[in-house]
């Protein structure tokens, strides 16, 4: 065989260029495609629903019907309400965000003011921030001032969170370093500090965004005469579901575009590696007294702040009641029964619809997790749900189950199941593929393979998910009870206190509500702890 034969048929052999560009495109369309197909399929079932009156249209408007809406609302005032909102939670971020990092880093960065001000700052973060809204109503009213102060309050917590750990647990390896090399206070925020904060940081931007939108929409849901949460509310008391679903897809849009954006920022920023995991060192072994005197100091402080400015007036008494009212009426409400009443009512909706949320989101994120070929079609579908502010389903939910308790565990429901759903899939996807090659060779069948493999292994990544899922519960609980006025519980009870201008009541049931707040978190934290311990005994 000639060279130029050998030639000819080495290049034949070579895909060709033409080749490698059709299959190029061919891939990039299916990525594209495929995440369309399913809401190809709902959009369908909608179109048949309606059009073939399946259902009425007062219960589920046709599409045509809501994009002819769409566009009456695009030329009217739909742009004005969102541009409200964006503008609220722009004000109430920029504010949170930069006294959050300020916060989390002075408490990561110095020891006394960690221990002084650390256990009030996190016993006050455990209280959902709609439990502040009856307080914060009679305070500052329902106007920008309201909003604004709640946005600042959901986006603080997470910042302070994140920052306060990633500073806290600066390897000391690297402070000795820096005294070493005789960095000064400059290169040391900029060498060690803000290298060592900025990725814990940017996840609790993220966090921070979604809690502000969801804060958002709520409290315009409920107190408010503008903005997208009143333009769905008012729709929903007009009937007009189009409308409705209109605004469902403008948050679900905003919120979409928020997230992509701030996971751009945080691939463009944080550019290194992530650091390796090593054995978290524990400063101190034991707590001596000084530490709990310093815990006690700041909410004594307060007490005695609180007691001294009732007892010379410094307060309105009908905004703010002396703390031995607020106790006394704490004990009298709990021993008449009014109060226990009403958290029985709460309690059972947060363990009924924690439950139903939980089998739920565990079986879809096992399901997709175990059928990784159905993950394009899916998933992207699942993921805009989850953006939506969870309180954008109000309107809709109470227009399709009514006002009574069926629509509150349906709410609480969902709001449990993403949690369970997103940590469950991810706990599928972070399974080794070795794992699943020595069940091929144990031949073991499917459900073996979930209960002695997957199951086990998932566990620690489902009870982390369950925590934060315990206090979705619990927020949603009572937070559905303001914006479905009817049926007990404590969310009704705090609203009809301050709508009696009964600051006592409100106050002892936001002291109680924090107390439940704070030990759902424990009973999480302790589940996902013995959840975990297996894996710190193996060898």
């Amino acid at each position: 065989m000639t060279t130029l034969h050998r030639k000819a048929l080495e290049n034949s052999a070579q895909p060709k260029p033409l080749l490698r560009q059709i299959k190029h495109y061919n891939a990039l369309l299916s990525r594209l495609v495929t995440p369309l197909l399913l809401p190809l399929v709902i959009f369908i079932l909608w179109w048949c629903a309606a059009n073939l009156h399946w259902m009425p249209s007062q219960i589920l408007p046709s599409p045509q019907q809501t994009f002819h809406s769409a566009w009456q609302l695009l030329q009217a005032d739909l742009l004005w309400h969102v541009g409200l909102s964006l503008e609220r939670l722009l004000l109430g971020m920029i504010s949170g965000v930069l006294a959050g990092l300020v916060i989390g880093m002075a408490l990561g960065r110095i020891h006394w003011l960690d221990k002084l001000v650390s256990p009030i700052f996190y016993a006050l973060a455990l209280i959902p921030t709609l439990a502040w809204l009856p307080i914060l109503m009679m305070w500052l009213g329902i106007e920008n001032s309201l909003k604004v102060f709640l946005i600042f309050k959901a986006s603080l917590i997470p910042i302070v969170i994140h920052c306060h750990s990633a500073v806290r647990d600066i390897p000391p390896s690297l402070q000795e370093m820096a005294q070493v090399l005789q960095l000064s206070p400059y290169q040391r925020f900029r060498k060690l500090l803000l290298p060592a904060i900025l990725p814990a940081f940017m996840t609790g931007l993220r966090l921070a965004v979604a809690a502000s939108w969801t804060t958002l929409i709520a409290v315009e849901l409920l107190a408010s005469s503008d903005g997208i949460g009143y333009l769905m509310v008012n729709s929903r008391q007009l009937f007009q579901l189009d409308v409705v679903f209109v605004c469902i897809a403008a948050i679900a849009l905003i919120g979409v575009l928020l997230d992509a954006l701030f996971y751009r920022l945080e691939q463009k920023v944080v550019y290194w590696p992530p650091a390796a995991l090593s054995i978290w060192h524990n400063k101190s072994a034991r707590t001596v007294w000084s530490d709990y005197a310093l815990k006690l100091i700041v909410p004594l402080l307060l007490l005695v702040l609180w007691r001294v400015g009732s007892h010379l007036y410094w307060f309105d008494a009908q905004l703010l009641p002396a703390p031995e009212q607020v106790l006394h009426c704490l004990w009298q409400e709990l021993t008449e029964g009014s109060l226990l009443h009403a958290l029985h009512h709460s309690l059972y909706r947060a363990v009924v619809g924690f439950l139903v949320g939980g089998v739920l989101g565990i079986a879809a994120g096992l399901w997709l997790g175990l059928n990784q070929q159905l993950e394009p079609f899916v998933a992207p579908s699942l993921n805009v749900l989850r953006l939506i502010a969870i309180f954008a389903w109000i309107p809709l939910i109470t227009a399709w189950f009514g006002l009574g308790d069926q629509a509150k565990l349906v709410f609480v429901s969902l709001a449990t199941f993403f949690p369970f759903y997103i940590a469950t899939w991810r706990g599928v996807q972070g399974l080794s593929q070795q794992l699943f090659d020595v069940t091929a060779i144990l031949q073991l069948n499917y459900w073996q393979r979930l209960i002695y493999l997957v199951l086990p292994s998932i566990s620690p990544a489902v009870f982390a998910g369950l925590r934060i899922a315990l206090l979705y519960a619990w927020m949603a609980s009572f937070g559905v009870e303001y914006l479905m006025g009817s049926g007990i519980g404590v969310g009704t009870y705090m609203m009809s206190a301050q709508q009696h201008f009964e600051m006592d009541k409100v106050i002892a049931a936001t002291v109680l509500v924090a107390i439940l707040g704070a030990f759902l978190a424990w009973t999480g934290t302790k589940l996902e702890i013995y959840a975990s311990s297996w894996r710190n005994h193996q060898s």
